[in-house]
């Protein structure tokens, strides 16, 4: 499988001219994943070969204004490109409780109105992520209703025989986050690709009576 990271911004608090703030995509089988979104994110991406459009799925760590004040103008511009029919699956978004009332927030003051679907999963943080008087309990707003894009989402506790958060399970991957102590709650995630069998028949190449060899090259070291 192709795998590729590109670090869109590494820098902290604040963007620079030269810098961006805290934004990595990992693309692979066509797809981006989107890990944080700082302001500027959506600048970055433009510079870059990759494509907005082809995010499918947003991870942020936590709610530092460094790692996703980006998000609501990347998902406006995300509708905005796509045109007015959109057919392409929801975008699946990954954060602290408060990320979904954050953007429903954010998109109801503008009268925005989002041509695609979003669903917002949430992690409940536990007592010992921050210090305790940065620990928040985070009261729902009062809604007349979801936005008319927002799916439901999950709301994702910890698994204390793992200690971590399964995020999803599929045919490729196992995507989990893992606590860390910040001074608010904060996650790190792991992506772990799955072993797939080869497709090599060596019974079959036995049969036929055909020899083959194999070529490693292992690029020289950069001391």
């Amino acid at each position: 499988m192709s795998m590729d990271v590109t670090f869109l911004g590494t820098g902290a608090a604040y963007p620079s001219p030269t810098r961006g703030a805290s934004a990595v995509v990992l693309r692979c089988e066509g797809e981006c994943w989107l890990f944080d979104c700082g302001e500027g994110t959506q600048t970055q991406l433009m510079k870059s070969q990759l494509k907005a459009g082809r995010i499918t799925k947003i991870f942020i760590t936590h709610l530092h204004g460094d790692h996703f004040f980006g998000l609501p103008g990347l998902l406006c511009t995300i509708s905005l490109q796509s045109g007015s029919m959109v057919s392409k699956q929801p975008i699946e978004i990954y954060g602290p409780v408060g990320l979904r009332d954050f953007i429903w927030r954010t998109m109801e003051l503008s009268h925005t109105e989002l041509v695609f679907h979003y669903v917002v999963h949430e992690l409940v943080p536990t007592a010992d992520q921050c210090p305790a008087e940065e620990l928040k309990e985070f009261a729902r707003v009062n809604r007349a209703g979801s936005p008319p894009k927002e799916e439901q989402g999950r709301t994702i506790l910890l698994d204390s025989e793992e200690n971590s958060y399964l995020l999803f399970d599929d045919e490729q991957f196992v995507v989990k986050a893992f606590r860390l102590f910040h001074r608010i709650p904060s996650f790190g995630f792991s992506v772990v690709e799955k072993k797939r069998p080869g497709k090599l028949n060596a019974q079959k190449l036995k049969d036929l009576g055909k020899c083959f060899f194999f070529f490693c090259f292992f690029p020289p070291s950069h001391q």
